[in-house]
């Protein structure tokens, strides 16, 4: 995936403010909505600071401390970038999403990423606890559960969402798309390092499971409701349970496609 550059963040976030002008024109009830989460902010990086001020209010944080936390990943981190990825890549992946406003003010997958790269950031400059309550919060918020130690690329998109668990030390590459009720975990037995390392450009059905410290493979595609509990090669689709290998993606990258179809065969057809 190329990276986000400063134009583009600048192009988004004018479409963003434009499509929401149009919406406010067609519905004025709108007015105040909008007066609250888009029209003051001059681009994506103030949007963004407001939108997780927002939905981390609850948590038992100050706003004001809140805002300064945010401030502070803003500026060491390349989470403005990775927002705008996130955003690009549901607008261009989901068939039912119309525009980059509707990710970003209504797509809870999205905005528990975001919160997730905000944890993710206070987790490794030794602020473990606040990243725990963030991701209590969000979990509780949402119905997404990923741990802030987690480790997740740009360009992903997360698919509803809701019933998701990523693990402590899960890997996500860039340019995945994951459904719902997707389980990154562990198998119970194990310590450390033991949670699944995803590459880039992979498709995760609906109600799969990856469990361990296993490698899926680039461009690998996860049929729905699958249990992997072994490495994943790339470009492999895998199915059942537990799963096996039943073809090869007919792209590179099935996740930009989103294509779960496939023709089921195995070494004994």
């Amino acid at each position: 995936m190329s990276k986000i550059s400063s134009s583009e963040l600048y192009l988004m976030w004018k479409e963003i403010t434009g499509k929401a002008q149009l919406e406010n024109d067609c519905e004025p009830i709108f007015d105040s909505y909008f007066e609250a989460t888009i029209f003051p902010f001059d681009n994506l990086r103030q949007g963004l600071s407001a939108k997780l001020e927002k939905e981390l209010t609850g948590s038992g944080l100050k706003r004001s401390d809140l805002k300064k936390l945010i401030a502070e990943s803003e500026h060491n981190t390349s989470l403005v970038k990775d927002a705008a990825a996130d955003i690009k890549a549901t607008l261009n992946r989901d068939s039912a999403c119309n525009s980059s406003l509707e990710v970003f003010l209504f797509y809870k997958g999205f905005s528990a990423l975001q919160a997730h790269r905000l944890a993710h950031h206070l987790w490794l400059h030794n602020q473990q606890l606040l990243a725990l309550l963030i991701q209590s919060h969000v979990s509780r918020h949402f119905g997404i559960d990923i741990h802030p130690a987690a480790r997740i690329g740009s360009g992903i998109m997360l698919d509803h969402a809701t019933g998701l668990v990523i693990g402590e030390t899960a890997v996500i590459g860039d340019d995945v798309s994951i459904m719902q009720s997707v389980t990154l975990g562990g198998t119970g037995k194990e310590s450390g390092d033991r949670h699944p390392k995803i590459g880039y450009g992979v498709l995760i059905g609906p109600g799969a499971k990856i469990l361990g410290n296993i490698n899926i493979g680039t461009g690998a595609m996860i049929a729905a409701s699958s249990v992997v509990l072994k490495p994943v090669s790339d470009n492999a689709i895998v199915a059942g349970v537990p799963a096996k290998i039943v073809g090869n993606t007919q792209t590179k990258e099935p996740s930009l496609t989103m294509n779960h179809h496939f023709s089921y065969h195995t070494d004994q057809d």
